[in-house]
């Protein structure tokens, strides 16, 4: 199966123009049902800013960003498998670029609408105090695809550690993106994952926080007394048998030995 879709044309923001290429989609019927997919591929005009990308059932392989000018794999085991030539995804930029400029010349076109992203924040693994760990800032619903995200770490702008993938596609045409950082958990810090997008009235923050199990102060005075009772209960039932055995000893009669029966029986 072939199929190309339309190009889309969009203008979310004033002086921006964006193009999305047409995707072209390859579907395998053979023993297993696969499909690959060229793109998403996109040119806005915005910084002049554009990605190519390869998908294979649904996930990316890798992509090329304009301003990058090279392949990044999503997983670095992808380009041991195959291999890509950055310039191929170039020119397929470069030609979404002449056909935006001639469509906005020839176009009665509206402003597309920014669209709120959606933003999570999770952790890797099981948040142990202590241990390292990496925090993931997943931001989806993306369009236009021009974002900023920022990791904050009480309140204060981390920049180590801080790792970005490229932008994904999703089934309704608009973008998502993962943000991530690692960290050492702790009790004393917090953690915001900050976005600013034209569909945001201002900066967005998602609060994260390693969550400790704190007891309540009921439970802690209970589980005080209980551990007194326990040990006061235990000293008794020890310092009773240590009397009961002393007092049958002191009590048994005394073995004589042999000289002193043989002077008594005299």
């Amino acid at each position: 199966m072939l199929l190309l879709p339309s190009t889309l044309i969009s203008l979310p923001h004033p002086g921006l123009e964006c193009a999305r290429s047409s995707r072209v989609l390859l579907q395998y019927t053979s023993p297993a049902d696969h499909m690959a997919s060229y793109g998403p591929a996109f040119y806005q005009s915005y910084g002049a800013s554009g990605q190519f990308s390869h998908e294979f059932d649904g996930e990316q392989l890798f992509s090329v960003e304009l301003k990058k000018r090279e392949a990044a794999w999503r997983l670095p085991e992808f380009g041991d498998l195959t291999r890509f030539d950055p310039q191929n995804g170039l020119a397929s930029i470069a030609m979404i670029r002449v056909h935006l400029e001639v469509l906005v010349e020839r176009s009665n076109r509206t402003r597309a609408i920014n669209v709120p992203p959606r933003v999570t924040i999770l952790p890797k693994s099981r948040v142990e105090l202590g241990q390292p760990n990496v925090l993931i800032c997943i931001v989806e619903n993306i369009f236009p695809p021009v974002i900023n995200i920022t990791w904050l770490r009480n309140g204060q702008t981390i920049t180590e550690g801080v790792a970005q993938t490229s932008f994904y596609s999703q089934p309704d045409h608009m973008f998502r993106k993962f943000h991530y950082l690692t960290f050492v958990p702790s009790a004393d810090d917090f953690y915001d994952c900050k976005v600013e997008h034209w569909g945001l009235a201002e900066p967005f923050l998602r609060h994260w926080e390693p969550q400790v199990p704190i007891l309540p102060p009921d439970i802690t005075e209970t589980l005080i007394c209980v551990l007194g009772l326990a040990i006061g209960l235990v000293s008794f039932l020890v310092g009773t048998i240590l009397l009961i055995i002393s007092t049958c000893l002191s009590g048994a009669p005394r073995r004589r030995g042999p000289g002193r029966l043989g002077k008594e029986s005299r």
